[in-house]
C-alpha cells in the first residue's frame, strides 16, 4: 500500500505541475510499472485513488487520462453555477441554450407558489467550465415577474440568473433551498453532457427567495460528479442541556 501511494504522489504531481496536461493519455499500466519499478497491481492502485480523486478518468477500451480540475462548490453558499466555475478559475459557459413559456405543473406550481396552469419561463441549458460540459440545468421562473418584459428571456438564458434579476428587474435572491441525491446519467443527459449512459450525476434541485421571502426560482440542476468538489459547513451540536 505504501507503494502505491508513492505512485500515486509521484503522478499527482506530475498532473498538477503540468508535466501531464489535461486530456493526456497516460502509459498503459505495463510501462508505468516498468517505468517507476513497482509491480502491475500497484500501478493500478495509485491510478485507482487517482480517479476518486478525480485527477485522472479511466475510459474503458481506450486507457486513462488526465481529468479537467474539478469546481469547487460550497453548498453553504449560494452563489450559481457561473460564480462556482469562475471561483475554480475557469471560464464559465453557456451550450444548448433555449426557453419558453409553458403552464406550470402542479408539482411545480406549489414549490413556486403559482396556481396550476399559471404561465412560466422555463429556460434550459447546458453549462460549461472551459468548454467542458459541466451541468444541464432547467430553470423555472414566474412569468409575472418579468413585468411584461418577455424580451429579457435572451438575456436570463444567455448569462447569470440571479444577476440578471437583480440588474435587469431589482430582485435580488437573497437565499435558497436544496436538495441533493445521486442519480445516473440517462440517454438524454448523456448525450448533453458528452458522458456514458450511467455515469454518476449530482440532481440538485433549489427554491430561491427573493428578501421578501416569496419563490422567486425554481432550479432543476445535473452536475457531473466528477466535475465538482462539494463541501458544507456541518456545526457542531454545542452545548447539550439535560
Amino acid at each position: 500500500m505504501l507503494r502505491a501511494e508513492t505512485v500515486r504522489l509521484e503522478l499527482a504531481e506530475r498532473i498538477e505541475s503540468d508535466q501531464l496536461a489535461v486530456g493526456t493519455r497516460l502509459p498503459s499500466e505495463p510501462k508505468l510499472a516498468a517505468e517507476l519499478g513497482v509491480s502491475r497491481a500497484t500501478v493500478r492502485d495509485a491510478l485507482r485513488s487517482l480517479e476518486k480523486e478525480g485527477l485522472v478518468r479511466r475510459v474503458q477500451g481506450s486507457g486513462t487520462y488526465v481529468a479537467h480540475p474539478r469546481v469547487p462548490n460550497s453548498l453553504d453558499m449560494n452563489f450559481g453555477v457561473t460564480a462556482a466555475i469562475r471561483q475554480g478559475g475557469m471560464r464559465p459557459g453557456i451550450e444548448q441554450a433555449r426557453h419558453w413559456v409553458e403552464a406550470v405543473p402542479s408539482s411545480e406550481a406549489q414549490r413556486l407558489g403559482l396556481d396550476p396552469g399559471e404561465d412560466v419561463l422555463v429556460i434550459d441549458r447546458v453549462r460549461t467550465a472551459d468548454d467542458r460540459p459541466v451541468v444541464a440545468s432547467r430553470d423555472v421562473l414566474p412569468l409575472k415577474l418579468l413585468g411584461g418584459r418577455e424580451d429579457i428571456a435572451d438575456t436570463l438564458a444567455a448569462g447569470s440568473i440571479y444577476d440578471v434579476l437583480e440588474d435587469e428587474l431589482g430582485i435580488t435572491i437573497q437565499y435558497g433551498i436544496a436538495n441533493l441525491q445521486p442519480v445516473r446519467a440517462d440517454g438524454s443527459l448523456a448525450q448533453r453532457l458528452r458522458v456514458e449512459v450511467g455515469d454518476l450525476l449530482f440532481y440538485l434541485w433549489q427554491i430561491d427567495y427573493s428578501e421578501t421571502s416569496d419563490p422567486v426560482l425554481l432550479a432543476h440542476e445535473y452536475h457531473l460528479a466528477n466535475a465538482f468538489d462539494f463541501s458544507i459547513v456541518r456545526r457542531g451540536p454545542g452545548k447539550r442541556h439535560t
